[in-house]
């Protein structure tokens, strides 16, 4: 397997896998939409893309990260907001390397680290993050709006 920084080459495989990543949250599939929004990503460098590739160079999983700032920190943090590894490859160390190459990626970066939100119901997702490290934070409340709710 080999885990490197996507590029507008590595389009056409990652939008499949962005469209099965957006299935799998109940959105309906777009794969224009997906390589459209993919590409503006990569182009614009507004996020970090890294994707796993098997030994026949199939693209099997990608991890998406969006740069935040911390003020109190008064450093990058990193938003990790997409993982997706092809079902057939689950289980097999993929999302564990893509999250390894994240933190790599953060110490680059001189990143004060990452942060993730999951749903409490995703029970793969919740042993995966404290497996590779992650804390949950049980010191503060998450709120969202959404344009769409008013």
């Amino acid at each position: 397997m080999v885990i490197r920084k996507a590029e507008e080459k590595d389009l056409e495989g990652l939008c499949i896998l962005f469209d099965n990543y957006r299935k799998f949250y109940r959105k309906t599939g777009d794969i224009a939409g997906a390589r459209s929004f993919l590409r503006d990503r990569i182009v614009k460098n507004e996020s970090e893309i890294f994707i796993a590739k098997d030994n026949g160079q199939d693209i099997i999983g990608f991890v998406q990260l969006y740069p935040l700032f911390s003020s109190t920190r008064m450093k990058r943090l990193w938003l990790l907001n997409d993982l997706f590894v092809q079902p057939e490859y689950r289980g097999k160390g993929v999302s564990v390397a893509l999250i390894n190459r994240c933190k790599d990626w953060c110490r680059q970066t001189d990143s004060c680290g990452m942060i993730l939100e999951t749903a409490k119901d995703n029970t793969i997702g919740n042993r995966l993050y404290t497996k590779t490290g992650f804390l949950p934070d049980l010191d503060h409340n998450f709120y969202e709006w959404d344009t769409e709710s008013t």
